[in-house]
């Protein structure tokens, strides 16, 4: 298997990334800068992991997102949810409605899709989850399984999307994560791109819980040698 990794160095994104590489003879990662707030956080912490595991790795910029509405890339504030409200439908739904990227996943994959059929790699690797998925229609089986059937149509060649990830929680891609060891201290979830996570963010909230929940210390807040006040 040759793999394009779409790879963000987020949670998902990172145990993805590992089971790629354990399953894969050639890897390519891919990070996206779109202007996202943790562009820089993200875009370095997966150089690290790529030069880790001696794998090729490309940044392509996306400018034209960074006018685009939204608080991952425009100048609104990002959304404040408490850890006990990660499950209320209604407050993640209004919260992943501010963070939304207009059409970012599709954008993604048809970039990881033209590397793939061009530089003759025939996986597109990424990070979907289920826990995701409740509130984003673009991490779903059903998307991945539509995208492929266009890309029946799209390339000339039998590339198609994997995302080994699609039915676990983020508990259970800790632990999945953990088993195979994914670089985990050099995974960045939060969605600012300061020194450390912010701790309170959805993302950070969603990450916090899921190490709680399967008993094993965040190796990134280790590395770092501090826990974000709540």
């Amino acid at each position: 298997m040759k793999s394009i990794v779409l790879l963000s160095s987020g949670l998902d994104s990172t145990v993805a990334f590992k089971k790629a590489y354990d399953k894969s003879d050639e890897i390519l990662c891919v990070t996206f800068d779109y202007g996202q707030k943790a562009r820089e956080k993200e875009i370095l912490f997966s150089k690290t992991i790529c030069e880790r595991y001696n794998t090729g790795h490309i940044v392509i910029e996306l400018p034209w997102f960074r006018t685009f509405r939204g608080a991952l890339t425009g100048g609104n504030a990002l959304p404040e949810i408490s850890g006990n409200e990660l499950d209320t439908i209604e407050i993640t739904q209004k919260s992943a409605e501010m963070v939304w990227v207009p059409a970012r996943n599709v954008v993604f994959l048809s970039i990881g899709a033209a590397l793939a059929e061009n530089y003759k790699y025939d996986t597109i690797v990424t990070g979907f989850d289920a826990e995701e998925a409740a509130t984003f229609p673009d991490n779903t089986t059903e998307f991945v399984e539509r995208f492929n059937e266009m890309l029946k149509f799209g390339t000339l060649t039998k590339t198609c999307v994997w995302a080994p990830l699609i039915s676990m929680n983020k508990y259970d891609i800790i632990r999945r994560g953990y088993e195979i060891d994914a670089p985990f201290e050099w995974s960045w979830s939060c969605y600012e791109g300061t020194e450390k996570p912010c701790g309170i963010c959805e993302s950070c909230l969603r990450r916090k819980r899921a190490f709680e929940i399967a008993c094993i210390k965040d190796p990134l807040l280790e590395r770092l040698g501090s826990i974000p006040a709540e």
